[in-house]
């Protein structure tokens, strides 16, 4: 009897333990899915708000039909990846996931096949030579460009602008760096389907501790 009681006590006693553990966990993966949830939520917002105000975006360079369709899309469904800005040129533009129509009318995409925001690699970037893009035209080697994305804000600085044929995707090839390439049509004012392709190379900027405990910026 008394081996049997010790056994009951054992059982009950182990199974408080799994009820408490499975109890615990349960908390514990509440707690951090909520907090999860909360960041990507704070971060999504943080994006919202550097999205520019579709009253205030500067159309003033702009072609009448991306004017239409910039209007006709701007207020569609999905949140962007990203906001990409060019404080040099003026130049703040959503970034989307892919290169719809619908998506470079209303900003920029993410070019399929390259490399995820935040991954070592190359990233690619579309938009229209007679919206967003425009701007291009004035960029200078050295420039400077954020890519304020979820959770991180990413510096870069402009090493080349380059004239390719539509058929060069070469310069959307991985690379073992962080580095961002903008891609558009080209010449910026060409009446028609354009023939070329402006590129726009930039590399990540890294922050570098000083030996006095300063940041230092360095590619």
């Amino acid at each position: 009897m008394k081996s049997l009681r010790y056994l009951e006590v054992a059982a009950w006693t182990v199974g408080t333990l799994l009820v408490a553990t499975y109890a615990g966990s349960r908390w514990w993966y509440a707690q951090a899915r909520d907090a999860g949830v909360a960041a990507f939520d704070e971060a999504r917002v943080e994006i919202e708000r550097s999205l520019p105000v579709s009253e205030h975006v500067d159309m003033s360079t702009w072609s009448v039909q991306r004017v239409e369709r910039y209007r006709e899309s701007v207020r569609a469904a999905g949140v962007p990846l990203a906001v990409l800005q060019i404080p040099a040129v003026k130049l703040v533009v959503p970034v989307f996931e892919g290169t719809s129509e619908q998506n470079l009318n209303r900003g920029a995409g993410l070019i399929e096949g390259t490399a995820r925001l935040g991954e070592p690699g190359n990233v690619g970037i579309a938009a229209h030579r007679d919206g967003f893009f425009r701007a291009l035209k004035d960029v200078q080697v050295g420039d400077a460009l954020l890519l304020k994305r979820l959770g991180a804000t990413d510096s870069y600085r402009i090493v080349s602008t380059t004239i390719v044929e539509p058929s060069d995707v070469s310069v959307l090839e991985p690379t073992s760096t962080h580095s961002l390439t903008l891609v558009t049509c080209y010449p910026f004012y060409f009446v028609g389907s354009a023939p070329h392709r402006f590129i726009v190379r930039a590399e990540r900027v890294i922050q570098k501790k000083t030996p006095a405990g300063q940041n230092s910026a360095g590619v």
